[in-house]
C-alpha cells in the first residue's frame, strides 16, 4: 500500500499526463488479458505433442485442458472476497505471481500430477485475473471509454492467444524437420521437448505484468468504500480532469448517503444479492456468462489443432490453421472495441450470437458428413485384450487394413492410410474412452487401455464418475470393448471447409460476445455486490467451461464432433434470445446510472 500511496500522492497535472496514464493503464491491464490469452490458448499448440508422448488416456488430457478452468473456477470463488479485502492493485500482482510460478510446474513436470497442478495453477490466475482487471478498468475509466478500455483486455487476451499460436506453428516446422531427417524415436524425444518449450515461451508476459501491476494506482471506488476519500479523490485525478473527478466523487457521495438513509430507516436490511433490485442484473450477468462459455470458445481454441487434424487437415496445416484462427481472433476483437461504445452491447451481441448459431451449425454438418461412414471393430478389438485384461494397440496402416477387412463392405469405403480410430471401453460399470488414433501418424503412440485409466483410484473419484457404480467389483472385472469406431479422415478440402466455418464462428464471436461479456459482468453488477457478484457469476462462468473442456475427447469419441457442435449451437441460440429480449442497453452510463436503472425497475415492486 505504500507504493500505492506514493505513487497517487502525485496525480498528473496536464492532459498530456493523463493520457500517458491512461494509456499505461490500459498497458498493465491490456497485459492481464494477454495472461488470461495464454492461459486459454497455450494447450492449443502444445496438446497434439503432449497427446503423442506422454501416454496419457483421453480423459487424462482432457482434465489437463480443464484444469486450467477448474483453477478459474476455484480461484473466482474467493476472487471478490479477496479483491475487496486487500484491494484491487494487490490481487493483480497475486495473480501475476502465480501465473509465473505454474510454468516451471509444467515445463518441468513427468507424469499427470505435476501436469495437473501446473495448469491447475494457471488456472487459479486466470480466475483472479477475469475478476480483478475487468473490475478494475471498470471502476477506473471513465464511463466514455470504458467499453473501449475494457475492449483492451479482450483485445490482448486474443493477442495472447495469437502468441500461443505462433510458438505452436514455430515447432510444428520444426517437427515436420526432424520427422524427415530422423527416426521414430528421435522423433518421438523432440515431440517432448516440444511441447515443454512452448510452456517456456509463456513466461516474459507474467513478469511484465508484475512489474506493470506495481506501477498503477489502486481503484478509486475501492479506496471510497474503505473510507479513503481523499486518496480515492487523487485516484480519479490520475486518469480525469478536476472537473470530471469532482462529478464522479459527488456521484458515489450521493449513491453512499441513499444507501444509509434506506439502512436507517429500516427500509432495507443489508446490501446482498438476493435483494430485489439486485437480482435482475445478477442473474442477467450469470445467464450472459453461462451462455458466453457454453458456445464452446475455450473447448474450440484448446482443442482447436486436434479438431483441424480430425477434420483432414496435416499437422502443418492444422497448426496454420489455428494460427489463422487466432489472428482472425485478434483482428476482429479491434473490430468489435471501435462499435462498442458507437453501436453498443446489445446490437453486437445479437449480430455475434447470430453468425455463431450459423457457423457451428454448419461445422457440425460437415463432420456428420464422414462420420456417417465409421464402422464398429468392436469384436474385433475385443479379440485382441491380453490376458491381463488390458490392450496395447498400434493403430497404423497396417492395422487399419486389417481392421477394415473384417469389417466387410462398410470397411471398404474407408481409406486405410487416412483412417482414424477411437476406443470405448469399461471395467465392470466405469467406462472411459482413448483419444484419436490417425493411421498416418507414424511417430504416434500406441493406444493403450489399462485398469488404471479407467477405474477409479478411489471412492470419493468412484462417486463423481460414476454414483452407482460398484468400485469392488470393477476392480477385478474382465476388460469390455463398448465401441471400437474406424472413421475417415477427410481429405484437405473437406479440412479447409471445417476451418472456415471456425474462422466465421471466431469472427462472430470476437465481434460480440467475445468484447461485450466483461462490459456486460463489470456493468450490469451495483458497486456494492460488484466484485462478490462477478465473482459468482464467472464461477457459473468457469465451472460450464471446465465441464465442457472435461468431457470434449471422451464425448467425441463416443459421439463425434458434429454432436459436440450442434451441442454448443443450441446453447447459443438460448444466448441470442436472452441477448434479443432481456439485456439493457448499458452504453455511455456511468456505474451509478446503471444501477439506478435497475433500483427503479425494482422499486415498484419493493416496499
Amino acid at each position: 500500500m505504500t507504493t500505492q500511496t506514493d505513487r497517487s500522492a502525485n496525480p498528473p497535472a496536464d492532459y498530456s499526463s493523463l493520457r500517458g496514464y491512461n494509456s499505461f493503464l490500459l498497458v498493465v491491464a491490456g497485459l492481464g488479458g494477454l495472461l488470461y490469452g495464454i492461459d486459454v490458448g497455450i494447450i492449443g499448440g502444445a496438446l497434439p505433442y503432449l497427446e503423442a508422448t506422454s501416454r496419457l488416456t483421453a480423459a487424462q488430457l482432457s482434465v489437463i485442458v480443464a484444469a486450467v478452468l477448474l483453477g478459474s473456477v476455484l480461484s473466482t470463488l474467493f476472487a471478490g472476497v479477496i479483491a475487496d479485502a486487500i484491494g484491487r492493485k494487490p490481487l493483480m500482482i497475486l495473480s501475476g505471481a502465480v501465473f509465473v510460478l505454474s510454468i516451471p510446474v509444467i515445463a518441468l513436470s513427468h507424469g499427470y500430477a505435476p501436469l495437473f497442478f501446473g495448469r491447475l495453477f494457471q488456472g487459479i490466475s486466470g480466475g483472479f485475473i477475469g475478476v480483478v482487471v475487468p473490475l478494475y478498468l471498470a471502476e477506473c475509466l471513465p464511463a466514455a471509454t470504458r467499453g473501449k478500455g475494457t475492449g483492451v483486455f479482450q483485445w490482448l487476451l486474443t493477442l495472447g492467444i495469437v502468441a500461443a499460436a505462433v510458438v505452436g506453428i514455430y515447432y510444428s516446422y520444426r517437427v515436420q524437420a526432424v520427422a524427415l531427417t530422423s527416426n521414430a524415436a528421435t522423433l518421438f524425444g523432440f515431440k517432448d521437448q516440444a511441447w515443454r518449450r512452448i510452456f517456456w515461451a509463456s513466461l516474459p508476459p507474467g513478469v511484465l505484468f508484475i512489474l506493470g501491476s506495481l506501477r498503477v494506482t489502486e481503484s478509486p471506488r475501492w479506496l471510497f468504500q474503505r473510507g479513503k476519500r481523499d486518496l480515492a479523490k487523487v485516484a480519479l485525478l490520475h486518469s480525469r480532469t478536476p472537473e470530471q473527478a469532482d462529478f464522479e466523487m459527488r456521484e458515489m457521495e450521493e449513491t453512499a448517503r441513499a444507501a444509509a438513509a434506506r439502512r436507517v430507516s429500516g427500509s432495507k436490511i443489508g446490501e446482498s444479492l438476493l435483494q430485489r433490485k439486485y437480482v435482475i442484473p445478477f442473474l442477467l450477468a450469470c445467464i450472459i456468462l453461462f451462455c458466453n462459455t457454453a458456445t464452446g470458445i475455450n473447448s474450440i481454441i484448446g482443442y482447436n489443432t486436434s479438431i483441424l487434424l480430425q477434420s483432414g487437415l496435416s499437422d502443418l496445416g492444422a497448426h496454420w490453421g489455428y494460427v489463422a484462427f487466432t489472428v482472425i481472433n485478434f483482428l476482429m476483437t479491434i473490430v468489435g472495441m471501435a462499435l462498442v461504445d458507437r453501436k453498443g452491447r446489445k446490437f453486437l451481441l445479437i449480430l455475434g450470437t447470430s453468425g455463431i448459431i450459423v457457423s457451428l451449425v454448419s461445422v457440425g454438418m460437415l463432420f456428420l458428413k464422414t462420420e456417417k461412414l465409421s464402422v464398429d471393430a468392436r469384436d474385433a478389438i475385443q479379440f485382441m485384450v491380453a490376458p491381463n485384461q488390458e490392450l496395447a494397440l498400434r493403430f497404423d496402416r497396417a492395422a487399419a487394413e486389417r481392421l477394415l477387412a473384417g469389417a466387410g463392405s462398410a470397411g471398404q469405403r474407408i481409406a486405410s492410410g487416412r483412417a482414424s480410430l477411437a476406443i470405448i471401453y469399461s471395467y465392470g460399470d466405469f467406462t472411459a474412452s482413448t483419444s484419436y488414433a490417425r493411421s498416418g501418424d507414424p511417430a504416434a503412440a500406441p493406444l493403450q487401455i489399462t485398469r488404471a485409466s479407467c477405474v477409479p483410484a478411489n471412492k470419493v473419484e468412484a462417486f463423481f464418475k460414476n454414483p452407482i457404480g460398484n468400485l469392488e467389483a470393477a476392480r477385478s472385472a474382465p476388460l469390455r470393448i463398448d465401441k471400437a469406431l474406424i472413421g475417415q479422415v477427410p481429405g484437405s478440402s473437406q479440412g479447409w471447409r471445417v476451418a472456415l466455418c471456425l474462422y466465421a464462428f471466431m469472427a462472430f464471436f470476437a465481434l460480440g460476445p467475445g468484447v461485450c461479456v466483461w462490459l456486460a459482468l463489470s456493468e450490469l453488477m451495483p458497486t456494492r455486490i460488484r466484485s462478490n457478484g462477478m465473482s459468482i457469476a464467472l464461477v457459473i462462468n468457469q465451472l460450464v467451461s471446465a465441464t465442457l473442456a472435461g468431457i470434449f475427447l471422451p464425448f467425441v469419441s463416443k459421439h463425434g464432433y458434429s454432436s459436440m457442435f450442434f451441442l454448443f449451437s443450441g446453447f447459443t441460440v438460448v444466448y441470442f434470445l436472452v441477448a434479443a429480449f432481456l439485456l439493457p442497453e448499458t452504453k455511455g452510463k456511468t456505474l451509478e446510472e446503471i444501477e439506478v436503472h435497475f433500483a427503479r425497475r425494482a422499486t415498484p415492486r419493493e416496499n
